[in-house]
């Protein structure tokens, strides 16, 4: 008599995306294993839940590659079932379902407890705030709202992440005391508009008064913001960065371009003018703010001369960070209504130009910092170097510190004073004093 197998299932969260997404992850396996699932994240596991992202096209690609290499894998026998999440789900379940159909089953970005359900957890309400994080012990991400208001014509995130809603301050704060005492010490506050965060509770820009309750939990050394919209960005928070110890004086406020004509068609609120303004203002508030931005070139009707503003604007503000992006013609937008008329090489040759001129600014900043101390926090060890990151650079997309671990010993998830010895492009060398 063949007698039923007993084998345990052990989920596999897999993680792709922004780090909006690894917040959701997170969120999920903190409700999988309060419900008793062994659960891993990007490890090995007989079920596998696949959270992707449908922002950009390279984005779709991967998170496609990815659903077809795991079912590949359960045809193969070497898991049993695969569940597919997030925002590219959120935005093209039908079509997915049709192309892809051994997916067990797709969800969008607001079905976690029916995921919960069919992966035989319960949703638990009282849960809220409890999360399995998957980042480096000493820093996590808290999302302060999801969704977004603003109608910007090259973005879909409205589409597969709904309207603006923001978290209670009563909420985050329980949120954060967990994760301080989990040794949690740096907190990244994201949301697609950082700027907007209150108006939908609290009728009224509030995001001054949530860093004002988070800098007072004990544990919390740094807290950094991300993604602030630039039309009506909150001044009284450059007021209170400047005051308070623990708000690093870092910023990531995307602004996509500068020419007023494209930024007209963008739909972004805004024109040069009142954005270098605005930049301006951050610096003479906080004399060493560090201000991380992302550029989009390639936009529907971009001209050279467009582009040649661009340009010229970047090597004015210098940024000590920025990122840059090729247009991708997302369906359902509204610039999708426009001629996607700027080849896709002069895209690429663009981005190319924009990323060379920032390359010499960083390096000119870099050699600046040759000889100063910087208070770091050590994420990691890698090869023959501790890795770890000044006030100045968030984890994954800035500069990093790297000392000598053959000369030098610095404890992983803690602080530590570094003097800059040398310095490239985008890393610092240093050792601790």
């Amino acid at each position: 008599m063949r007698t039923k197998s007993l084998k345990k299932n052990k989920i596999n969260v897999i993680t792709l995306g922004c780090s909006k997404n690894v917040y959701d992850s997170e969120v999920l396996m903190g409700q999988l294993k309060a419900s008793g699932k062994d659960v891993v994240h990007e490890q090995e596991g007989n079920i596998v839940v696949i959270n992707t992202c449908g922002f950009i096209d390279n984005a779709k690609e991967e998170s496609v590659n990815t659903i077809l290499e795991y079912v590949d894998k359960k045809e193969q026998g070497l898991v049993d079932k695969v569940f597919v999440t997030g925002c590219l789900s959120e935005r093209y379940k039908p079509d997915l379902e049709k192309e892809i159909p051994n997916v067990d089953q797709y969800f969008g970005t607001s079905d976690l407890p029916q995921l919960l359900k069919v992966l035989g957890a319960d949703y638990k309400h009282e849960l809220l705030g409890e999360r399995l994080t998957t980042t480096p012990k000493n820093y996590a991400y808290l999302k302060i709202s999801e969704g977004c208001d603003r109608p910007c014509s090259f973005c879909a995130i409205p589409i597969m992440r709904g309207k603006h809603v923001s978290q209670t301050i009563e909420k985050l704060v329980s949120e954060t005391v967990k994760l301080a005492k989990n040794g949690v010490k740096e907190l990244i506050l994201i949301a697609q508009d950082l700027t907007y965060y209150g108006l939908d509770i609290y009728k009224k820009r509030n995001l001054t008064e949530l860093l004002e309750n988070l800098v007072k939990i004990e544990g919390i050394e740094w807290i950094r913001l991300h993604y602030a919209f630039p039309t009506g960005f909150p001044m009284d928070v450059l007021e209170l960065m400047k005051r308070e110890t623990k708000i690093c004086n870092y910023i990531d406020i995307p602004l996509q371009h500068i020419s007023d004509s494209v930024l007209k068609s963008m739909r972004r609120g805004t024109t040069q003018e009142k954005t270098t303004s605005l930049l301006k203002e951050f610096r003479k508030t906080v004399p060493d703010i560090a201000i991380r931005t992302t550029l989009i070139v390639g936009y529907p009707g971009e001209t050279e001369e467009d582009f040649q503003i661009l340009k010229d604007w970047v090597q004015e503000m210098r940024f000590e960070r920025l990122g840059c992006f090729a247009y991708s013609h997302e369906e359902n937008t509204h610039a999708y209504l426009l001629e996607d008329d700027v080849p896709s090489e002069v895209k690429q040759q663009r981005a190319a130009e924009i990323m060379d001129i920032q390359s010499q600014i960083s390096w000119d900043l870099n050699q600046e910092k040759i000889g100063q101390t910087f208070k770091c926090i050590i994420d990691r060890k890698e090869g023959p170097y501790f890795i770890g990151r000044t006030e100045f650079d968030s984890p994954d997309v800035d500069n990093e510190v790297l000392i000598d671990a053959s000369k030098f010993y610095v404890k992983v998830g803690d602080f530590a004073f570094i003097k800059i010895n040398n310095a490239t492009e985008f890393d610092l060398y240093g050792e601790p004093i």
